[in-house]
């Protein structure tokens, strides 16, 4: 009878003739592979997963910026209107009520986040507020400082989310420039 596995692959043959084991390196290998993969692939997981969570957290917080930001004339147009009662008792009922919602309204900004920038007296700075206007120094407002705040800045979660309006003091110049112009430049030779 002829053998029928002559053109079989050794590797194939049903008598087991040719075949070679594999060896233990080999059969490591892959295995190996295959955990050395997992470990990366959970590693861009988690590191997926937090910047997901990131991006999420700075997503709700631009939503939640804008929508301070939205009410914020509402709130200082309440906060005029209140100043405005002030003349009135304290016992009277209006009065008590928009002192009451005052309270909520610096509760709730407190709340999310929203801090006041500006403040008369303080030193100015550029980088939250802008100025609209100058006054002369004095010793109640040395040169520099915050005068008058027109419309309050506010910051939120550490940006700025709103700058203020203020008037700043400014010293006079050390002469006036009438005088200036009126002087000979000297000549040295």
């Amino acid at each position: 009878m002829p053998d029928d596995t002559a053109d079989i692959p050794p590797t194939h043959r049903p008598d087991g003739e040719g075949t070679s084991k594999p060896t233990v390196e080999a059969s490591q290998g892959p295995a190996e592979d295959w955990a050395t993969r997992y470990k990366y692939l959970l590693a861009d997981f988690d590191n997926f997963r937090r910047r997901v969570e990131r991006d999420r957290e700075s997503i709700s917080r631009q939503a939640r910026a804008g929508l301070v930001r939205e009410l914020l004339p509402i709130i200082e147009a309440f906060r005029v209107a209140r100043d405005s009662l002030a003349a009135l008792p304290e016992s009277n009922p209006m009065r008590k009520g928009l002192d009451l919602l005052d309270h909520e309204w610096t509760t709730f900004l407190k709340h999310e986040g929203v801090e006041p920038v500006a403040a008369a007296g303080r030193p100015f700075r550029a980088e939250e507020a802008e100025a609209i206007g100058e006054a002369p120094a004095d010793e109640a407002h040395p040169d520099g400082s915050v005068v008058e705040v027109v419309q309050q800045g506010y910051r939120f979660f550490g940006g700025l989310l709103r700058p203020a309006k203020v008037i700043v003091a400014r010293a006079p110049m050390g002469g006036s420039p009438k005088d200036a112009a009126d002087e000979e430049p000297s000549i040295q030779e």
